[in-house]
């Protein structure tokens, strides 16, 4: 019982060294390439134990905050965000809640997207969308698109956005997307309002203006924001 209590004492120890250390990582501005203090300075300062820095560092190995190298011991790295966030982005062990809100995202992110898209679109992005929604059938039940179209257009326009971190965290959401339609976490929209289709999109993308894009894909997502609604009254 001893030594339970033991471990359980040493991990709140080792909790409060790591948030310390990330603190100390910000105060000192440190970059990528610079060192960190040794084992023995930071059980000095912080007076605690090298075993239990030694296990905190660890920690920031494992989120990719710090990697040990030859003559420099350790030192700052460019952590790989989706790498870690891809670890828990499992559809089956997240809430419904979660589910909801990353769902959210997507819709938020589309929208917000219009400034970037008129920014580095090409007229072979615009040869491209029109090559994707040619052979589109008509809206399927309940206004929704088929998702191998949806997923082709959307994707399209992360890529055109030329933004290497957008473009990787939409791959990220992808599985949650496909798993929240699949699932009877929404309802379906049982009276569908009109919405602008991808060929719209596509129309305003070569005429309009970002403005003409937000307000054109707020209306396209409508009914998926009717869905949200659905869910959340429930």
């Amino acid at each position: 019982m001893e030594r339970i209590f033991t471990a359980i004492e040493n991990r709140s120890l080792v909790d409060k060294v790591e948030a310390s250390l990330i603190e100390l990582l910000h105060q000192r501005k440190l970059k990528v390439g610079d060192s960190i203090p040794t084992e023995l300075e930071l059980s000095t300062a912080l007076g605690v134990s090298r075993t239990v820095i030694r296990e905190a560092l660890m920690r920031l190995r494992l989120m990719g905050l710090i990697e040990s190298r030859k003559k420099k011991g350790a030192v700052i790295t460019n952590p790989d965000i989706f790498g870690t966030l891809a670890k828990s982005m499992n559809p089956y062990i997240l809430s419904n809640d979660t589910l909801k809100e990353i769902f959210e995202i997507r819709l938020v992110l589309e929208i917000g997207m219009a400034d970037l898209l008129f920014r580095y679109l090409t007229e072979d992005d615009i040869k491209e969308l029109k090559q994707i929604v040619k052979n589109e059938p008509a809206a399927t039940r309940n206004h929704m698109f088929e998702a191998s179209y949806e997923i082709a257009f959307h994707g399209k326009l992360y890529q055109i956005s030329r933004n290497e971190t957008l473009m990787k965290f939409q791959k990220l959401l992808l599985p949650i997307f496909d798993y929240v339609e699949k699932s009877s976490l929404f309802a379906p929209v049982l009276n569908p309002k009109k919405f602008v289709s991808h060929k719209q999109l596509i129309s305003i993308l070569e005429k309009g203006t970002p403005e003409e894009f937000r307000n054109g894909m707020r209306n396209h997502l409508e009914n998926h924001f009717i869905r949200l609604n659905l869910a959340t009254a429930r």
